[in-house]
């Protein structure tokens, strides 16, 4: 029962539950950060560096097993935007491309890539790689989680 006027024993449909946290992964140079919800199984990570990553093993990315640039160079052909990385070695971080491209395929996904804000339900994001949803099915606004028409996608 609410104890003040205005107050609701009901919580609020308005506020968002709290946005998962991205597990990372610290290596020697490059810290690594992976949001599950966000990852559309597009494989560059673990085509481009199957020793890094390895979805059967746990942790199944271990940083260490190739040099940073490289991890690095994998991470940023994932479309998605789930595998992320922070430059430790003086290195620089992610650059994002210019200009900013964007391509709606068939199934009404959008992929961008450059200097992004995302609006989302917890507030803005920052990013440089993202699969936005086009058919509004998705359980994860504003991205695609191919939950709707699009789950034919690969």
């Amino acid at each position: 029962m609410p104890s003040r006027p205005g107050e609701s024993a009901v919580p609020s449909r308005s506020t968002p539950p709290p946005r998962p946290a991205a597990r990372s992964y610290d290596g020697e140079g490059i810290v690594v950060g992976f949001d599950a919800r966000r990852c559309l199984h597009a494989a560059e990570c673990v085509r481009g560096l199957p020793a890094v990553f390895e979805v059967g093993r746990r942790p199944w990315i271990l940083p260490d097993n190739a040099p940073a640039d490289e991890v690095a160079d994998v991470i940023q052909r994932c479309p998605s935007g789930a595998l992320q990385y922070h430059r430790t070695d003086g290195m620089p971080d992610e650059v994002p491309d210019v200009p900013t491209h964007v391509s709606l395929h068939a199934d009404g996904v959008l992929h961008l890539r450059g200097d992004l804000e995302v609006a989302t339900p917890y507030g803005p994001h920052h990013e440089t790689r993202v699969m936005l949803c086009g058919c509004g099915a998705t359980g994860n606004t504003p991205y695609c989680d191919h939950s709707g028409p699009c789950a034919g996608h690969g």
